[in-house]
């Protein structure tokens, strides 16, 4: 390597000068008050904006600034606590991010090695790299024989040679790196095996690590939340002018007609009078603008910020990191799952899955080889000498992938070989296909492995498990086993003994067996189970590897993808590049493998899937993946990836547990669900409170729930029923059911129905007590009206508590798992103790006077009759109109 003195300092900062830096272009993050401001962009948002303006324009009216206050508040908090959640998450990730930049690297600079930050290198430096080590930039090979692991790259997990190249232009020589050549070193790629000099062509940017990373720069297209979000913001925005016009035109009616008891000249003596008419306008401009207020739920933005939040921290405690909170609730909605396989659904590494005896036993990790037995003893033995690998502890390092496999598999030792002395080795190459060592001690013995194709057929004999020397009477069954296991994604080795040394490639003679080995990179034990209960959720999961296609074959039978291969179930990139984008459409469902994947195939699919309407999802923790990660709907980067991939992502799987997103899809549906939980009550409550508004009037009863009592209410209504809607458990329930389409409402049918009976019911229930003669003289109307206004005013309060407990479960038993929010359960204990506080304690404040016991009763008696209405409504929909049935109804356009 001396031969290599590198750049002095001149160059270094000549090179940097006209090639740039090694630091990647990040994009630039949002403080605090830019994403507070933001945030304001959410469409709910905006119509609580509007309805706050228009509430103060007409302030100085009827000084209503509680209401005013109310919806300022409900704005601040759903803005500032959403901020300042994903505020954190986002430190927290830059937090990751930045030691993942403390790498170091090796290089030659003025004729003397030194360690340096990876972003101090330049175009032209020489760099020396050996086993282990993390290449820092695009470059060549100048001399030396290394083995790289490119699987961050492509996805493929089986290490590539690389040789020097004989290209006396280093820049050009490596111009097309999207085919990741063999005679190429790629940033972000992991020296495997070997000793080798490279010299940088390309850095930072230019690097092919470094346009992945500048295409996870640009933004992606709008959440499934907030595409709902906006059909329910033009929803609400839509009845609310209804009602507001509705109010108006009755309260104009009342004014002009009912007031002058239906006298024509009375009438159009008003009508002539601009003073009076423009007062009567006003009036009824004022009372619309009021009701456009209080229908407007401002408490949901609120709600949905605690609900996204609190199941963050749910999700931190899984270790799964959520960058953006959105990303859970897209999750509930995947139609489709496009995961990696290295890594994703693999362990990302290599490991023994089969030992296979001379005598055709085959052993596995349930059934192993017992570890005192002389057979495995011998297995110790090669694994230890036999290899290019160390042992520092309980754990191997160095050698390449297979070596340190191997060694894994007999760890920990039984017993330390100590005992022996290996006098000679002849290394592993790729050309020649085995290693052997020559070992003394208790036993003199020369061990060999290699390729079945090279040894095999030399064994004559075999150990048995108490290391007797038998006669190999049956090797084609061997060789079947071989076939078999190779069809699995096995890849086979032979160890084996000889008595003769020196060993030559084509002189091995009379072998004796010590056992075929059988590795792969094992399946994580999670897959399996994952896999089928995100399958049973009806989201579609397509495997997207850069393997072969017989080993993607094998790998998605161990996961449960396939049951059986079907020819439109699996393809190879090459197959897929052949068909249109409208073929490909029509095929996607059917497909569950793709084999030989570049990048850009996983971002068409992506996209094609968008364009069909589906809700996509994309799993990985590579270079490769980062593309597809950035443009689905959620992705979800593994936490040992690499940093352009957690960038991409928009949750990262700490732990790398794929049964982490089987989990997060769960918590998003009960995100949605818990969200159209608050909606029925809120829109329930809001229904109740124009109703009364709307008809009191016509009774008799101009203000029937004053300013400060409607205060009280939207606090019910908004920030006590977020928190307590918030806290409902994730049931296993929800996976059973289909995914919800990207355009779908979040106010469906069966919501519409539940709110209209339950609001018409309530206001019924609230005009008839105010109207009824019985319910007047009960409360001593004449006498004393403050006690009958504090019945309604607890009537209409406790209608809103009972029919809450309504809203959380569309089962016919109301308590149901509601053992498992006890949050729920503290918070309308609050509230009624409240209200029953402010009965006695209120005063004029409130409108409120002192009831009796049996007073107090018959109010919370009667505001009871909602529970069993419902039921009665949960039994009609469930056996008479299925169709409007909440958990199954179509959705409303």
């Amino acid at each position: 390597m001396s031969k290599h003195n590198g750049l002095n300092p001149s160059e270094v900062a000549e090179s940097r000068r006209a090639n740039g830096s090694n630091e990647l272009a990040k994009r630039k993050r949002k403080g605090f008050l830019s994403q507070y401001l933001s945030s304001f962009g959410d469409p709910i948002i905006k119509i609580l904006l509007a309805a706050l303006a228009l509430n103060v324009i007409f302030l100085f009216r009827n000084a209503n600034w509680m209401e005013s206050v109310g919806i300022a508040i409900a704005v601040f908090l759903a803005t500032f606590v959403s901020t300042l959640s994903e505020y954190g998450s986002e430190a927290a990730f830059a937090k990751l991010m930045d030691e993942a930049e403390q790498i170091r690297c090796r290089l030659m600079r003025a004729g003397k090695p030194v360690s340096v930050p990876i972003s101090d290198v330049v175009v032209g430096d020489i760099v020396l790299l050996q086993a282990g080590e993390r290449i820092p930039a695009d470059g060549i090979m100048l001399s030396g024989h290394i083995k790289v692991d490119q699987s961050a790259l492509n996805g493929e997990s089986k290490a590539v040679a690389k040789l020097p190249s004989h290209d006396s232009s280093v820049p050009d020589a490596v111009r097309n790196w999207d085919l990741l050549s063999f005679d190429q070193l790629f940033r972000g790629s992991v020296v495997d095996e070997g000793e080798g000099v490279m010299q940088v062509a390309r850095v930072g940017n230019d690097t092919f690590y470094g346009h992945m990373a500048a295409a996870m720069q640009e933004e992606t297209r709008d959440s499934p939340l907030k595409v709902r979000l906006g059909h329910l913001a033009g929803t609400i925005s839509r009845l609310g002018y209804i009602a507001a016009f509705l109010v108006a035109m009755s309260d104009l009616f009342s004014n002009l007609v009912l007031n002058n008891r239906f006298q024509p000249d009375l009438i159009l003596q008003e009508l002539t009078s601009f003073p009076a008419m423009a007062e009567h306008i006003l009036h009824a401009l004022t009372l619309a603008i009021t009701i456009v207020v209080v229908a407007v739920p401002e408490g949901l933005p609120m709600m949905i910020t605690v609900v996204l939040s609190s199941n963050t921290m749910r999700m931190m405690k899984d270790h799964v990191l959520v960058r953006k909170l959105v990303g859970i609730e897209t999750a509930g909605s995947l139609n489709i799952l496009f995961t990696d396989k290295t890594g994703t659904l693999t362990q990302g590494k290599l490991s023994v899955s089969h030992f296979i005896s001379g005598d055709g036993r085959i052993y596995q990790n349930d059934d192993p080889l017992d570890r005192e037995s002389k057979l495995f003893h011998l297995m110790t033995l090669s694994s230890f000498f036999n290899t290019g690998s160390v042992l520092s502890g309980d754990e191997s390092l160095g050698g390449n992938m297979t070596d340190r496999a191997l060694l894994d598999y007999v760890l920990p030792l039984y017993e330390e070989p100590d005992e022996y002395m290996k006098l000679d080795a002849i290394p592993f190459n790729s050309t020649d296909k085995f290693s052997a060592a020559r070992l003394c001690g208790p036993m003199d013995i020369s061990l060999i492995k290699g390729a079945p194709e090279l040894l095999l057929g030399k064994c004559t004999r075999y150990y048995d498990a108490e290391g007797r020397v038998n006669a190999l009477s049956q090797p084609q069954k061997l060789e079947v086993v071989r076939r078999d296991m190779a069809n699995q994604a096995v890849r086979m080795l032979v160890v084996a003994a000889s008595e003769k040394w020196p060993l030559q490639k084509g002189c091995f003679e009379d072998l004796i067996l010590i056992g075929l080995i059988g590795i792969r990179d094992e399946l994580r034990p999670e897959a399996y189970d994952s896999i089928k209960q995100v399958t049973n959720a009806g989201v579609q999961v397509v495997m997207v590897t850069g393997d072969n296609k017989e080993t993607a074959v094998a790998i998605a039978r161990g996961c449960g993808l396939l049951d059986h291969e079907e020819r439109s179930s699996v393809m190879t990139s090459a197959e897929l590049g052949r068909l249109s984008d409208e073929e490909l459409k029509a095929a996607l469902p059917q497909l569950r493998v793709i084999a030989r994947a570049l990048p850009t195939d996983k971002s068409r699919l992506v996209t094609l899937a968008q364009e069909m309407g589906l809700v996509a999802g994309m799993t990985g923790d590579g270079i490769n993946d980062s593309p597809a990660l950035k443009l689905a709907d959620v992705g979800f980067a593994m936490g040992d990836g690499t940093e352009v991939a957690k960038e991409a992502g928009d949750i990262v799987i700490m732990d790398n547990n794929i049964a982490s997103i089987a989990k997060a899809i769960l918590y998003g549906r009960t995100i949605f669900k818990s969200i159209q939980k608050f909606i029925v009550f809120q829109l329930t409550m809001n229904l109740c409170a124009v109703g009364v508004s709307l008809v009191g009037p016509f009774i008799g009863f101009e203000t029937p729930i004053t300013v400060i009592q409607m205060l009280w209410v939207n606090i019910i209504m908004d920030t006590l029923a977020g928190l307590a809607f918030a806290g409902e458990p994730p049931l296993e329930e929800y996976m059973e059911e289909p995914p919800k389409s990207r355009e779908e409402p979040v106010l469906n049918g069966g919501m519409v129905n539940q709110i209209l009976f339950a609001g018409l019911f309530t206001i019924t229930m609230c005009m008839l007590f105010l109207s009824l003669g019985i319910v007047k003289v009960f409360y001593h109307y004449h006498l004393n009206p403050i006690c009958f206004y504090s019945a309604f005013f607890t009537l209409f309060i406790f209608c809103g508590l009972f029919n809450s407990f309504n809203a959380r479960t569309p089962r016919i038993n109301m308590t149901a798992y509601l053992s498992r929010n006890p949050a729920f359960i503290l918070i309308m204990s609050m509230i009624a103790i409240v209200q029953i506080i402010l009965i006695y304690y209120g005063g004029s404040l409130f409108r409120t006077g002192d009831l009796t016991l049996r007073e107090l009763v018959f109010a919370v008696s009667i505001a009871a009759l909602v529970i069993p209405a419902d039921v009665i409504r949960k039994i009609v929909v469930k056996r008479v109109f299925p169709i409007l049935d909440r958990n199954r109804s179509k959705e409303i356009h």
